[in-house]
């Protein structure tokens, strides 16, 4: 056998415990139907599409994204799902053996991220109010700085004046990625992408935009940072058919996307007052899910599992403890998972 590198060898494969159940509440996608436009692409598309490459490099989905975000097309950038465009952006800027920091918790694919690219990481926990810890990341002198707001798997966000003092006094590339940005109460960062040279912020299509089969995830900031991350990832990342779906969200189901980013997040909400009506404590949240700090909550995950409903279970996180995340969805499939848990719990 043809032996991997050494620091390849332990990586594992993505395989968070779950099984094929009638309620799936731990990926924390759209589970409130498909967008009108992105029916209509897929009910249309001639099967010629299949034997044919895309345009590289996403030309169309750059175009409508920069209109909408008030950039050139030269400073966005596409990739399959917004991680491949976080893996790209690593790989642009790191060579093996430099540090990655990031605050802790966060998305559970950096620290992989990091290993398959042969860099080195430092993880800084965040505060007790689950804000950055500035002074500390800082302290980390990494060459790139990896945020989350509205951070994943917490729900919490960074604040602003926090974000701001990283962005000005890092020695690197700030990423900020925003990938629950459609279900947040404020802003989010991207103007930070439209006006600093050291910031590219992330988004996706696979929440809020219901498009998590296509892969489709894109990028802001300067066209120099975003020139070398599309060396990075390659021409042919996003198929002709999610292009062209992506596409036809953005310019025909706005407002499909918002009334269904607002009716997750008024769930969300139905949610927590029904847990704490069970005792637990649910994290705030500004994403499409609650974090619920419970020990022995993977015991509790497996539970549910045997009663048909799925949920993402965390142990041992830094600040938080054992905790469940449960997606917000239309009301009945919250209802199932309520069942499940108080079961669960006896």
């Amino acid at each position: 056998m043809i032996a991997p590198r050494p620091s390849f060898r332990d990586i594992p494969l993505y395989s968070p415990a779950k099984k094929a159940c009638r309620v799936d509440l731990s990926d924390n996608t759209n589970l409130f139907g498909v967008a009108p436009a992105a029916e209509r692409v897929l009910r249309e598309a001639s099967p010629a599409l299949l034997s044919r490459y895309p345009r590289g490099y996403a030309p169309d989905l750059r175009g409508v994204l920069a209109e909408r975000v008030g950039v050139g097309p030269e400073a966005v950038t596409t990739g399959c799902g917004s991680d491949d465009v976080l893996d790209s952006a690593l790989r642009a800027f790191l060579e093996p053996g430099e540090v990655l920091a990031f605050h802790a918790p966060t998305f559970v694919m950096m620290p992989l991220f990091a290993q398959v690219n042969g860099l080195r990481v430092r993880a800084v926990p965040l505060r007790d109010d689950f804000d950055l810890d500035v002074e500390s990341l800082l302290a980390t002198q990494a060459k790139v700085l990896y945020l989350c707001s509205p951070n994943n798997p917490t729900g919490t966000v960074l604040s602003r004046a926090a974000v701001e003092r990283v962005v000005e006094r890092a020695p690197g590339l700030v990423i900020i990625d925003e990938a629950y940005a459609e279900f947040a109460a404020g802003p989010g960062f991207m103007d930070l992408a439209r006006n600093r040279p050291n910031v590219l912020v992330t988004r996706t299509f696979s929440k809020a935009y219901g498009l998590a089969g296509m892969r489709v995830g894109w990028a802001v900031g300067a066209p120099a940072l975003v020139a070398e991350v599309e060396k990075a990832r390659g021409p042919y990342k996003l198929t002709t058919l999610a292009e062209a779906m992506a596409v036809a969200v953005l310019e025909d189901d706005a407002d499909w996307v918002a009334a269904r980013a607002a009716q997750a997040v008024m769930n969300r909400e139905r949610l927590r007052e029904e847990l704490v009506a069970l005792g637990l404590r649910p994290l705030p949240s500004e994403g499409n899910f609650l974090m619920v700090p419970l020990p022995g909550a993977s015991r509790v995950a497996e539970r549910m599992r045997e009663l048909d409903v799925n949920v993402r279970a965390f142990q041992a996180l830094p600040g938080v403890g054992d905790a469940l995340r449960i997606g917000s969805a239309p009301w009945p499939l919250m209802e199932a998972a309520l069942t499940a848990l108080r079961e669960a719990l006896r």
